[in-house]
């Protein structure tokens, strides 16, 4: 399926709907695992990667070549309330940055040969301050999980999806506070590095925002208290379920995105890794809620889909190893008894 749904429905109705990977190739998988010259579980989580990427690639043997990272990004109306260190303005400054290959997620991409597309989401026009409104209309989340789904190129054979947006780890705190409940000071971190008074206003922000828009499932969470490239990012996540690609999630806003799909079904997130955790603090909390355990921990809190990116060297090398090692047979080396 390659043509973006066209409702809210429709998206409803693919999230529901959404197939498993395919069990053959994820026996095959484990067949030439046992064969490989090494001993068993020798090469730990690595062989767990390998086996979960070759049951969505539908092949015991698959490669990873065309990797993709696509940044999205968008303004928010709660950045108007003082949450972010920075001014709305770094967003489109940061594009830029992006388009002319200056930030840590050029390097990066380039470092492991994947792709790089960057999508801005209408910066001149905020979302809503949703401690007033919801954040989103229909037309506007509709608008931004079609940007989020065509973004992904069916060619590829892994997805890294990132955001850029000041005041987005406010929003993603909103939907996780909303989505699972707790204390609002329990999902809000420092993002771009507030003081403590800033850390309470959050806090506030958030407290306020859910309180307004209680209930609903998670598209209409994400309408109320995402951002456009939130809600793309989810769009482009659930697109690549649909062409059997694996993601692997970044940090705290990406996976607020990814969180509202699994509200809706608990295997959507099935094809997902998550690439790190990161030093946002309430990240741990979120992975444990998704049932993801991080690839990496370096204390990054960057976003951009940096921590995702850097994880993609260990998913190429544990698809390296399993499809490149000779087995026994092939080596000639005896097998133990």
């Amino acid at each position: 399926m390659s043509q973006a749904p066209v409702t809210l429905a429709e998206f409803r109705s693919v999230i529901a709907g959404l197939d498993g990977p395919d069990a053959a190739a994820i026996s095959a998988a484990e067949d030439r695992n046992a064969q490989l010259t090494k001993p068993p579980a020798a090469l730990g989580r690595l062989e767990d990667l390998a086996r979960w990427y070759a049951g969505w690639r539908g092949t015991g043997r698959p490669e990873l070549s065309a990797p993709q990272v696509v940044i999205f990004a968008g303004n928010h109306g709660i950045a108007a309330r003082g949450v972010s260190a920075f001014p709305p303005e770094v967003t489109v400054q940061m594009v830029a940055n992006f388009e002319h290959g200056g930030a840590a997620i050029n390097q990066l991409s380039k470092a492991f040969g994947a792709r790089m597309d960057v999508h801005a989401l209408d910066l001149d026009r905020p979302t809503a301050d949703f401690t007033a409104a919801p954040a989103m209309s229909e037309d506007e989340i509709l608008s931004a999980l079609t940007t989020g789904w065509n973004a992904v190129d069916p060619r590829a054979d892994l997805l890294v999806t990132g955001e850029m947006g000041i005041g987005n780890t406010t929003a993603a705190a909103a939907i996780a506070h909303a989505l699972y409940g707790g204390e609002a000071a329990d999902w809000v971190g420092r993002g771009t590095g507030v003081d403590d008074a800033g850390l309470t206003l959050k806090a506030q922000v958030v407290a306020e925002g859910v309180a307004r828009h209680a209930g609903g499932d998670g598209i209409d969470t994400l309408a109320r208290l995402g951002g456009r490239e939130i809600a793309a990012m989810a769009g482009a996540i659930l697109r690549a379920r649909v062409e059997n690609i694996p993601v692997i999630l970044d940090g705290f806003i990406c996976c607020s995105a990814a969180a509202c799909l699994q509200a809706l079904n608990d295997t959507a997130l099935d094809h997902c890794v998550a690439g790190h955790v990161s030093a946002e603090s309430a990240h741990p909390a979120l992975l444990t809620r998704l049932g993801k355990d991080p690839l990496l921990s370096l204390g990054l809190r960057l976003g951009e889909g940096s921590g995702a990116a850097l994880a993609i060297g260990v998913l190429k090398g544990a698809v390296a190893c399993h499809s490149g090692m000779a087995t026994f047979a092939e080596a000639g080396v005896s097998e133990g008894a």
